[in-house]
């Protein structure tokens, strides 16, 4: 029996913790309508006690009352059970390494949550986009978010599935390799901009301004990105053959140049995939991953109280 309606939330606190970014915003489960977004700025290289002070303070726009439960999401390596950051090495927010973030940021925002429920941000999109977005309603999809890196989700009838033998390690794209090298040194923002650098393109050019060289037929920056999203394709293929997946979801940054990246990507999968497999633009980019950090949280409320609980 779940919990009597008066008990289930009529709106979370949500933060969607991007590369460079914080999204405060208030998610009302009826509906899953978003309201009162507000955007921080983080710098990826700023001090743990910095880092926090933004998170919180994106929070306390919001003005939620004491002992609500709050819905994060956050780029991995991050131990989202316990709420510990694992970011050494990785160029972001490596001043949170080791650090629990839930505890910080619990102290931090203002009215002392009852607890914070952190996700992992591709899940969160996944999730959320199942939930109003291009995979509303479907039985078992993928998604991969295209930006500093890759990201990625397999959900089976709008849970995350994250172990066994049907998902990469992990449920994440970015632990696969091909040709011994990790995914990553293959498609992600920095290999597309070393890639056309290296077959002599301008360095200081990001992939939003090769992109545009690509679609106005430059050759070198047409090849940096056909070449990288053929082996994103043949990377996920067969993990999405194994799956079942119905359909692939792209979304981040990157999704922008869809046009530039499906046709190398359809080109990868066919070595393993049916060539007429679904690839869809994600339907609400901007607000699927505050949606998604928002269901763990009313998933908890709906479930029945334990023999000790309340």
């Amino acid at each position: 029996m779940n919990r009597p309606a008066d008990r289930l939330p009529a709106r979370i606190p949500v933060l969607e913790v991007g590369g460079t970014h914080v999204t405060a915003g208030w998610v009302l489960p009826d509906g899953w309508q978003v309201h009162d977004l507000s955007r921080t700025e983080l710098p990826a290289q700023g001090s743990a006690e910095q880092l926090i002070a933004l998170l919180a303070g994106a929070g306390a726009r919001l003005a939620a009352p004491p002992g609500v439960v709050w819905g994060v999401a956050m780029p991995g390596p991050f131990d989202y059970a316990r709420g510990v950051a694992h970011y050494a090495g990785v160029g972001k927010f490596e001043a949170l390494a080791g650090l629990d973030v839930g505890t910080a940021l619990g102290a931090a925002l203002p009215g002392r949550p009852a607890a914070v429920c952190f996700s992992n941000d591709a899940s969160a999109f996944g999730v959320g986009e199942w939930l109003i977005g291009a995979a509303r309603g479907a039985t078992r999809c993928a998604m991969v978010t295209l930006g500093t890196g890759v990201g990625s989700a397999f959900l089976d009838n709008g849970k995350s599935i994250e172990s066994g033998p049907m998902v990469p390690p992990q449920a994440e794209a970015h632990l696969l390799s091909h040709a011994g090298r990790p995914l990553e040194d293959w498609v992600s923002r920095r290999a597309i901009r070393a890639a056309f650098a290296a077959a002599g393109g301008p360095e200081a050019l990001d992939v939003r301004e090769i992109a545009e060289l690509a679609r106005a037929g430059n050759a070198t920056a047409g090849t940096a990105f056909s070449a990288a999203f053929r082996v994103l394709g043949e990377v996920l293929g067969p993990w999405l053959r194994r799956f079942g997946a119905e359909l692939l979801v792209v979304g981040g940054s990157i999704s922008r140049s869809l046009d530039l990246i499906e046709p190398p990507l359809r080109e990868g999968l066919s070595v393993s995939m049916d060539s007429g497999f679904p690839i869809v633009p994600a339907g609400r980019p901007e607000l699927s991953p505050l949606v998604g950090a928002a269901y763990p949280v009313w998933r908890l409320a709906c479930q029945p109280p334990g023999p000790h609980q309340p």
